[in-house]
C-alpha cells in the first residue's frame, strides 16, 4: 500500500494530506462531507472557523453514533457480513484519526498555530 499526497480544501483552505491509493476516494468523500458541514455551521451563525469545525465534528460524530446504534439494533437482520462490517469500522476509525489529525493542525489565516484540544 503506497502513500501519496492529495490536496483538498477544507473551510476555504487548501490542505495536503497523505493517504494510500486505496483510501483516497474515501478520504476525499470525507473531506467533502466535513467541508459541507463546516459551511453549514458558518452559515448558521458560527463566525469562527474553529467553532464551526467543532460543530461540524459534533454533527458528524452524532450521525456516526446514530448509524452505529442502528447497525447494532439491526445486525441480526443485516445482509452485511461480519468481515465487511469490521472492514467498514476500521475505515471509519482511519477517517476519524485523519480528521482528528487535521483538526489539530488546521491553522487559520493570521494565526499559524495548531489547534490543541
Amino acid at each position: 500500500m503506497s502513500q501519496q499526497r492529495i490536496e483538498v480544501t477544507l473551510a476555504g483552505q487548501k490542505i495536503t494530506l497523505a493517504t494510500s491509493t486505496e483510501h483516497e476516494p474515501l478520504l476525499r468523500a470525507a473531506c467533502v462531507l466535513v467541508d459541507e458541514q463546516i459551511k453549514l455551521a458558518i452559515s448558521g451563525g458560527n463566525r469562527s472557523i474553529e467553532r464551526a469545525s467543532m460543530m461540524a465534528a459534533l454533527k458528524i460524530a452524532g450521525d456516526l453514533i446514530k448509524l452505529q446504534n442502528n447497525s447494532t439494533q439491526s445486525s441480526t437482520t443485516s445482509n452485511v457480513s461480519p468481515d465487511e462490517l469490521a472492514r467498514l469500522q476500521a475505515e471509519i476509525r482511519t477517517l476519524e484519526d485523519q480528521v482528528d489529525s487535521l483538526m489539530q493542525t488546521l491553522s487559520l489565516p493570521g494565526s499559524p498555530r495548531p489547534i490543541v484540544p
